[in-house]
């Protein structure tokens, strides 16, 4: 075993770097420098050096890495029936660590076509019918996408009865991939088989698209999504290993500029007598995706989820003080604040992101009266007895107050329906590592776990430390 392990995380703004000492068990050093864009190696040497790590530590040390750089891994999904296989679909391409660009569902239409030919998507994947189920959906869908005018990775996870003439109705310049059914019966859900499709292709076609090759000299592989890599840490914090116990279910918050990125690790069955579930079983390892939830690429969108007047109040700022702000923050996103009344505007972006963002990601109860009398109905996954809040992300790590921010994890009056974290404990990942302990955890599952944890305990937050 190499007693150095360096775990590297190329991002679109900056490259981090931790090393690990696996025989101690803890992080020895930690850098980042900017992400070089045209030349990704030149961002990944500054923050290799950073670490001020004698060539004798570190020639011997074995460098995995992460990559969420180049606009991360881009995808669209297939299924067929919108409620069942094309959510299914979706869950899979998330779980993997990709962007949704879009879901289908039914048969694709030219009109469909020619928006995937717009999007550009990075994979496909394919789904549609149970196993002995509908055959002509997804017979019909791979006819359209085989004709698209570029070939495009296609990972193929539907009715098995037909996923060999699926495949071979692509030319031979698509590169296809046979999974397992992402709902092989009704009403069953398998996505994991898809995520680790995803995941191949993704080390062994995009990241060349990418440009990430260049790096290649300076680490021993990109073994996953950035977003594959943070969820991989919290399966293994959730779950434990066989000689250490994990934390249980647990929620991650990742609040960024452009994304707010919600993960949870738990069953998410109901916690009230008499309620009933409805719809697709939900994954143990889910995460969603909120594309209009950032405080900076995305903070126009965020203001428009939040209203200005919502943004007014909670800041204390007017309407057009407010308009101003975000106008500034959309057209110049390496904005930082300067003074006070900034920091605790960027404090209201966050705390909005993050309430919004498990606000979507968590289970509704809704009320069904029939014959006997009114029955609750839970569609999604009910999180409220979630011990465990962990927040991540720029402006998160980076604030003063980041309790503040993830308190909107909670149930409030308007979201009483909602099945939030109820009275959960907060950390926070302040040493940036969770994608990096995602990839120790493909190496050395015990040795991330510990780090991971002593992390995160040294990072809990309460009032007492505000």
């Amino acid at each position: 075993m190499n007693e150095v392990m360096v775990l590297v995380d190329i991002g679109s703004t900056f490259t981090k770097v931790t090393a690990v000492n696996t025989e101690k068990r803890l992080i020895q050093a930690r850098s980042s420098a900017p992400t070089t864009p045209l030349d990704v190696s030149i961002g990944l040497q500054n923050a290799l050096e950073g670490l001020n790590l004698t060539s004798r530590e570190l020639k011997p040390a074995q460098v995995l890495a992460c990559s969420s750089a180049a606009g991360g891994l881009r995808m669209v999904a297939i299924g067929l029936v919108e409620d069942l296989t094309a959510k299914a679909a979706k869950q899979a391409a998330l779980g993997a660590g990709a962007r949704v660009l879009k879901t289908y569902s039914f048969q694709l239409t030219e009109e469909d076509r020619t928006e995937i030919i717009a999007l550009r998507p990075d994979i496909i994947l394919l789904a549609g019918g149970t196993d002995g189920g509908n055959t002509e959906n997804i017979l019909h869908n791979a006819k359209v996408l085989a004709s698209l005018p570029e070939p495009v990775p296609v990972v193929i996870a539907g009715n098995r009865s037909v996923a060999q003439e699926v495949a071979r109705t692509f030319p031979a310049s698509f590169s296809t991939s046979i999974a397992a059914n992402v709902m092989p019966q009704i009403g069953k859900l398998q996505v994991e088989p898809a995520r680790e499709a995803i995941r191949k292709v993704f080390m062994e076609k995009i990241i060349y698209a990418k440009g990430l090759t260049k790096a290649s000299r300076l680490i021993h592989g990109i073994f996953m999504p950035t977003p594959a890599a943070v969820l991989r840490a919290g399966q293994l914090l959730s779950e434990g290993t066989a000689t250490r116990k994990g934390w249980g279910d647990l929620v991650i918050v990742d609040v960024g500029g452009a994304t707010t990125d919600v993960h949870s690790l738990g069953d998410g069955m109901p916690t009230k007598a008499g309620v009933v579930v409805r719809g697709l079983p939900e994954p143990f390892a889910k995460r969603t995706v909120e594309g209009d939830l950032g405080v900076r690429v995305s903070v126009v969108s965020l203001t428009e989820a939040v209203t200005l007047r919502g943004m007014a109040e909670a800041t204390g700022w007017s309407e057009e003080r407010v308009e101003a702000r975000v106008r500034l923050l959309n057209d110049q996103p390496e904005t930082l604040p300067r003074d006070s009344e900034e920091v605790f505007f960027d404090q209201v972006l966050g705390y909005q992101a993050v309430r919004l963002g498990v606000g979507r990601h968590v289970g509704l109860l809704s009320e069904l009266y029939t014959p006997s009398g009114l029955v609750w109905i839970q569609d999604g996954k009910d999180l409220s007895k979630v011990s465990r809040v962990i927040g991540t992300g720029g402006v998160l790590i980076n604030s003063e107050d980041p309790l503040s921010m993830l308190e909107g994890a909670q149930p409030s009056e308007v979201s009483s329906l909602e099945l939030r974290p109820e009275d959960p404990d907060y950390f926070l990942d302040g040493d940036y590592i969770l994608a990096a302990m995602g990839l120790l955890a493909q190496e050395n599952p015990d040795v991330a776990l510990t780090v991971l944890q002593n992390s995160l305990s040294e990072h809990e937050l309460s009032r007492r430390d505000m």
